[in-house]
């Protein structure tokens, strides 16, 4: 079939490919195992860990074959009042409406409002969807928009220039094609919080209606209802592989890229939050930018690097000593929460693959925590703004340890809340002095890249015992995911 890539291929792990199916997490269908519940080739198969050739042997959980489908891809037509999700306790989500699918862990490629129609894919194809989303790309999206108010003559050009938001943010190059009374098409290239509207905010105007129509080489199917949804095409699929953002095709694993020793599964991972776990690092430049202008200072060249691994209030100590600030320490970290409370519950996503990695990791019933050099108040907006707060058993700010990173302080109190011994956990962090902190802990550690830090790129690989691109290198690396096995 056109819409699903089959694995006809290599072996694979049986517990992996149940787990992938939405049968159940590997300690479940380890114990469906040893009840006696699935039978591979008519053969009933005791240990869940063994090798099966997905396409080729007949794989029965409590006598109902289960076929193995790698990739699925989808176009919806996003009707009004159904959120861009594959979970909410109020909205009904884009997934729920995927009624068919095979696979039980699709989700939408990027974000369309609550109250906007039109195009949205959805697969469980997470480089594609990096590819697609990646600022990088310059992906061009297409929106009808209806709206309210006068737009200006030269709006065009303002656009094609770079229009400035009423907050000051900044878009790219964006193309408006007027189409009748109170009517446009509007080009875009890039994904901020509510844009378009507030694009049209910034030209005196109110969008009442929007929709999007394409998104890349692909277009919605004028055939499909609100609502309605279709597996892509073959033809629609080479699309988007021949504009470069690839579909799945069968690629070996990606090793990470540092060499490790090996190493006995982890019983608890802990991550730092900005740069790793969220991709939040560009806002906080930005908000030092912004900061210091207010005082009519530059933001030096070196900042970023002399508060690296500092707390939320080391942080505000050493502007105030640098910087001469008359400000109190408490004054300049309440300017700082609320610069940064908009950003953290509008504009910071997950880093790609975070989601799926923590809902592996949960399956595994492996312990969760943060150990992050973050305000609390901070890390409360952007865990509940993603929805991730319940992944984690512990959560923790430098301030509550007694030095930042790259003292191993913080990561010894989480693993200490968390009752792992520190041997015992493995640490994600994006820059030298977090994984000096891991490292110094005794732990395994992860460096995960970041924009922000690809200049520390060499550095950060010769400190850590891997190095990731995103957390779908993990997930399709059976090597690297087997550190994260369940504990006996």
């Amino acid at each position: 079939m056109a819409d699903k890539k089959k694995n006809t291929g290599g072996a694979m792990r049986l517990d992996r490919l149940l787990g992938e199916m939405g049968i159940g997490s590997r300690s479940q269908i380890r114990k469906m195992a040893g009840k006696g519940l699935i039978a591979v080739n008519g053969t009933a198969v005791k240990a869940a860990d063994v090798k099966v050739r997905p396409g080729a042997d007949v794989i029965l959980v409590e006598g109902r074959p289960v076929a193995y489908v790698a990739q699925e891809y989808y176009m919806l037509n996003k009707p009004q009042g159904v959120v861009s999700a594959t979970e909410d306790g109020r909205y009904p989500t884009v997934v729920d409406l995927i009624e068919d699918a095979a696979r039980r862990d699709l989700f939408p490629v990027g974000r369309l409002d609550i109250d906007t129609e039109g195009l949205l894919l959805l697969t469980n194809d997470g480089d594609l969807a990096h590819r697609l989303l990646s600022p990088k790309k310059h992906v061009d999206k297409v929106y009808f928009v209806r709206y309210e108010g006068k737009l200006p003559e030269d709006a065009e050009e303002r656009l094609a220039d770079g229009l400035a938001l009423a907050d000051g943010e900044r878009t790219r190059p964006a193309e408006l094609k007027r189409t009748g009374e109170k009517e446009a098409y509007l080009t875009i290239r890039e994904g901020k919080f509510h844009q378009v509207k507030r694009m049209f905010e910034a030209l005196g105007c109110r969008v009442t209606y929007l929709k999007r129509m394409s998104m890349g080489p692909i277009s919605l199917d004028p055939e499909l209802k609100p609502g309605e949804y279709r597996p892509l095409t073959e033809k629609e699929l080479k699309a988007l592989g021949a504009a470069g953002y690839g579909t799945g095709e069968e690629k070996p694993p990606k090793p990470p890229a540092c060499s490790a020793p090996a190493a006995s599964p982890r019983q608890a991972v802990i991550f730092d939050l900005d740069g790793t776990l969220v991709d939040s690092m560009w806002m906080w430049k930005a908000i030092d930018i912004e900061y210091l202008g207010r005082y009519g200072l530059s933001c030096p060249d070196d900042l970023q690097r002399a508060i690296e691994g500092m707390s939320f209030s080391e942080t505000a100590a050493y502007f105030k000593e640098r910087f001469h600030l008359a400000d109190s320490l408490d004054e300049i970290k309440a300017a700082w929460v609320q610069m940064s409370l908009e950003k953290y519950q509008k504009e910071v996503p997950l880093k790609p693959g975070a989601r799926e990695f923590l809902n592996f990791l949960a399956g595994q019933g492996v312990k969760m925590g943060i150990a992050t050099s973050n305000g609390q108040a901070m890390v409360d907006a952007v865990l509940d703004a993603l929805d991730i707060r319940k992944y984690f058993q512990v959560v923790a700010t430098a301030c509550e340890a007694a030095a930042g990173k790259p003292a191993p302080d913080i990561y010894l109190l989480v693993a200490e809340r968390l009752g792992v011994a520190p041997e015992k956990c493995a640490v994600f962090e994006d820059v030298p002095a977090g994984i000096q902190a891991g490292k110094s802990a005794g732990m395994l550690v992860f460096a995960v890249e970041d924009d922000f830090s690809a200049e520390m790129r060499r550095e950060k690989e010769e400190l850590a015992d891997y190095f990731i691109d995103d957390f779908y290198e993990i997930l399709r690396n059976e090597d690297a995911a087997g550190l994260f096995a369940n504990q006996p």
